[in-house]
C-alpha cells in the first residue's frame, strides 16, 4: 500500500507540474504517513538533513560556479578555434568542431546544458550560414553536449558517489574518461557519415585556424582540467578541494587573463550559481529521504529478487535495467533519476558481481541519453531554444545519434574494462 501511495502521489504531482524536488518530498511524506510511522515530520526532516550532510557534496556548488564563470568568460570561441585547428579540415568539419568543442566545454564546465547554450549559441548560426540543415545543427550540439557528463569533472558523478556510499569520486572521474571519449567519437562518426551523404561543407569562415595561435588562446582554459584532475589523481587535493581550485582558476581566467568578464557581472553569476545549487541540493535532500524509506521497507531487495526471478543471466538482467533507465530518462532529469534509482538497482548489480563504479558509469551514460530525448530532455529543449528549431524536426535528425549512443551504452554495459581499467591502474 505504501509503495502504491508513493508512486501514485509522485506521478500525480509530476502531472500537475509540481517541481520534482517537492514532488519527491511530498510523495515520501504521504507514504511515510500511510505506514503509521511515529514522528513522521521529524523523521523526514532528519533524513533530508542527513542526505545533504556530506563533505563530497560541497564540490557541487563550486563546480556549478566554475561552470557559470567559464560560460560567461569568453571560453566558447577559444575552444571552437582550437577544435577547428585540429579537425576542421575533415568533411563536415563544422559538425566535428561542434562535437569536439562540446566535449571540451562540457568537461571544463561539468554541465551539458551550459555546453548546448554556449557552443550552440556560436556554432549553430555559423553552421546555418554554411548550408547545414538547421535541425541537424541543433541535433549535433545536443548530442555532443552530454559527453561532458562522462568526461570529468562531472557533478552527476559526485551525486552518484554520495548515493552509492563507499564509491570514490576520484575513481568515478577516472572511469568516465574512456566511455566519454568513446561516446564523442561515435557522435563524430555519425557526423562524418551524414555530412558526406548530404555534401555538407567545412570549417568556420572557410579557413582552418592555425594550431599554435588557437592553442595559445585555449590552453589556459584547458589547464583547468589538467589542474583539477592532476591534483586529484596525484593526491595533492581531494575532489572537493579541487572544485574550489576550479572556481579560483576560472575567475582568474575570466576576469584577469582573458578580461572578458566585467566584475559588475559577478553578482549575477554568483546568484545564478546559488539558485542552481539550491535546486540541486533540495533535490538531493528529498531524494535521500525517499531512498531511506525505500531501503527501510526493503523495496530494493524486493526488486532485486523480482529481476533475478525473471532470469539469472547477467546479460538479460543488465539489458532489462538499461531499458528501464532509458524509459526513465525520457521523463526524468538525470540528477533525480540517479538519486532515486541508484538505491534500487545498485543492489541488483552487486548481486550480479558488478563493480559499483562500472554500474555508475553505465547509469550516467544511460540517463544522459534522456537529456536528448522528448518529452523532458533538458538539452533538447535548450538546443531547440538556442537554434530556434522545432522539437519534432530536431528529434528526427537525432535518430542516427540515438543509435550511436545506445551502441556505446551497450559497449559500456558489457565491456566493464572500459570503465574499470583506468581506476585499476591508479589503484595499483
Amino acid at each position: 500500500m505504501f509503495l502504491a501511495i508513493l508512486i501514485i502521489a509522485f506521478i500525480c504531482l509530476l502531472l500537475l507540474e509540481v517541481p520534482i524536488a517537492f514532488a519527491v518530498g511530498i510523495a515520501t511524506l504521504l507514504a511515510s504517513i500511510s505506514l503509521g510511522e511515529a514522528n513522521v515530520w521529524q523523521n523526514v526532516a532528519s533524513d533530508m538533513l542527513n542526505g545533504v550532510d556530506s563533505f563530497s557534496l560541497l564540490a557541487i556548488p563550486f563546480f556549478i560556479l566554475a561552470g557559470e564563470v567559464m560560460g560567461a568568460g569568453g571560453l566558447a570561441m577559444r575552444l571552437i578555434n582550437f577544435a577547428a585547428s585540429i579537425i576542421g579540415r575533415f568533411p563536415g568539419g563544422l559538425s566535428l568542431v561542434n562535437t569536439a568543442t562540446c566535449m571540451l566545454f562540457g568537461s571544463i564546465s561539468g554541465s551539458a546544458a551550459a555546453a548546448v547554450s554556449s557552443i550552440g549559441g556560436t556554432l549553430i548560426p555559423e553552421m546555418n550560414k554554411k548550408g547545414y540543415d538547421k535541425d541537424f545543427n541543433v541535433a549535433v550540439t545536443v548530442a555532443g553536449s552530454i559527453t561532458g557528463l562522462l568526461i570529468p569533472p562531472s557533478n552527476v558523478m559526485i551525486v552518484y558517489a554520495v548515493v552509492a556510499s563507499g564509491v570514490s569520486v576520484s575513481a568515478l572521474f577516472l572511469a568516465g574518461i574512456i566511455p566519454g571519449l568513446l561516446l564523442g567519437l561515435a557522435i563524430m562518426a555519425v557526423c562524418i557519415i551524414v555530412c558526406r551523404k548530404r555534401g555538407y561543407g567545412q570549417v568556420v569562415d572557410g579557413v582552418v585556424p592555425k594550431f599554435m595561435p588557437s592553442f595559445k588562446g585555449a590552453y589556459p582554459a584547458l589547464m583547468l582540467v589538467v589542474i583539477v584532475l592532476g591534483g586529484i589523481f596525484s593526491g595533492f587535493f581531494t575532489p572537493t578541494q579541487a572544485s574550489a581550485v576550479a572556481v579560483v582558476w576560472s575567475l582568474f581566467l575570466a576576469c584577469i587573463w582573458y578580461r572578458d568578464l566585467p566584475s559588475k557581472q559577478l553578482p549575477e553569476i554568483f546568484a545564478r550559481a546559488a539558485r542552481t545549487t539550491g535546486v540541486v541540493l533540495l533535490l538531493v535532500a528529498t531524494s535521500q529521504a525517499m531512498s531511506r524509506l525505500l531501503t527501510a521497507e526493503q523495496v530494493p531487495q524486493m526488486i532485486s529478487a523480482a529481476l533475478l526471478a525473471i532470469s539469472d543471466n547477467k546479460i538479460i538482467i543488465l539489458l532489462i535495467i538499461n531499458v528501464i533507465l532509458l524509459l526513465v530518462g525520457t521523463f526524468m532529469d538525470i540528477t533525480p533519476a540517479i538519486l532515486i534509482f541508484t538505491p534500487i538497482f545498485l543492489p541488483v548489480a552487486i548481486e550480479l558481481d558488478m563493480n559499483a563504479i562500472h554500474f555508475g558509469i553505465l547509469m550516467i551514460a544511460n540517463l544522459s541519453i534522456g537529456l536528448c530525448t522528448p518529452p523532458v530532455g533538458t538539452c533538447l529543449f535548450v538546443g531547440c531554444s538556442v537554434g530556434k528549431a522545432k522539437i519534432a524536426g530536431v528529434s528526427k535528425q537525432m535518430l542516427p545519434f540515438y543509435i550511436a549512443m545506445v551502441a556505446v551504452l551497450m559497449l559500456i554495459t558489457y565491456i566493464p574494462e572500459l570503465s574499470t581499467w583506468l581506476p585499476s591502474l591508479f589503484e595499483n
